[in-house]
C-alpha cells in the first residue's frame, strides 16, 4: 500500500539579501516525502540543512520553487494559516532544549496547547499526561525544568512536540548536547514514535544518529549531493 506524499519540494531555492548581498543558499532542491516517513538530513556546517528545515517547518519562505504540504501549495498560505500549521501540524525539537526555566514538566509540556480553542482544560491535561508518559517522564511530571538532566529535558522538549498530535515532528541536531547514552536514548523515542506512526525529519551532523533515520539526504553547497536509503539502521541501540 503506498503512504500519502507528505511534503514534495520542486526546483526549491533559497537566497538571503544582506544589504543588497545576496547569498545563495538553497539550488534546486527536489524531493518527496512520504507521511510516516523517518528521513535524516545530513550536511556540514553552512550546507543549507537548516535553512531547508525552516522552510519544511513553515518557519521561513523559499525564494522560489514548489513546497506542497499535503497535496497544498504553500505558496498560497498566508501568515495566519502558517502560524496556524506551525501550533497543529508540526512539532519542533531544538538542540538547545528550548524550556521555561524554573516551569514544571507538565506545564512546559501543555504550552503548545494554550490557544487550542477546540479543547477543553481536561482535555488539555489528558494530552499532556499522555505526551510526557509517551517519553517515559511520569516520575518527573511535577519537576522544575532546572531540575532535570539534559536527556530529561529532551524528553520534555519531545513530548511538547507531541502534544498537539501533528503530521510530522522536526528534530534540529536534538543529540546535539547530550552524551552518547543520553542520545541514543533520544533516537530510540523517536525511533519508537516513528514506528507507531509519526513523521520524524531530523537534522544532524552525526552519521550514527543520522543512521536511526531510514533515509538520508545530504546536502553540501545548498544542492542535494546524495538520497539513499539507510541500509544498517541503528535499531535499539544496534545495528540490524
Amino acid at each position: 500500500m503506498n503512504k500519502k506524499i507528505l511534503i514534495k519540494i520542486n526546483k526549491l531555492y533559497k537566497e538571503f539579501d544582506t544589504d543588497g548581498v545576496i547569498t545563495k543558499v538553497l539550488h534546486e532542491i527536489n524531493f518527496e516525502i512520504a507521511q510516516g516517513s523517518f528521513v535524516a538530513i545530513m550536511g556540514p556546517s553552512g550546507s543549507g540543512k537548516s535553512t531547508l528545515m525552516h522552510i519544511l517547518g513553515f518557519l521561513d519562505r523559499p525564494t522560489s520553487g514548489q513546497f506542497l504540504f499535503k497535496n497544498e501549495d504553500t505558496a498560497k498560505f498566508n501568515d495566519e494559516k502558517l502560524a496556524r500549521l506551525r501550533n497543529q501540524e508540526v512539532g519542533f525539537v531544538f538542540q538547545q532544549f528550548n524550556l521555561l526555566p524554573r516551569t514544571s514538566v507538565f506545564d512546559n509540556v501543555k504550552l503548545p496547547l494554550t490557544y487550542a480553542k477546540n479543547m477543553s482544560n481536561a482535555q488539555k491535561n489528558e494530552a499532556v499526561k499522555k505526551a510526557i508518559e509517551a517519553v517515559g517522564l511520569n516520575n518527573r511530571i511535577n519537576n522544575l525544568s532546572n531540575q532535570l538532566s539534559g536527556g530529561e529535558k529532551q524528553r520534555v522538549a519531545i513530548a511538547r512536540a507531541l502534544v498537539n498530535e501533528p503530521s510530522v515532528i522536526f528534530a534540529d541536531e536534538p543529540t546535539g548536547n547530550l552524551d552518547s547514552k543520553n542520545g541514543g536514548q533520544i533516537m530510540e523515542i523517536l525511533e519508537k514514535l516513528n514506528n507507531n506512526g509519526k513523521s520524524i525529519i531530523l537534522v544532524t551532523h552525526e552519521k550514527y544518529t543520522a543512521e536511526y533515520a531510514e533515509r538520508i539526504i545530504f546536502i553540501k553547497d545548498g544542492m542535494i549531493e546524495s538520497d539513499t536509503a539507510v541500509k544498517n539502521r541503528h535499531r535499539n541501540g544496534l545495528i540490524k
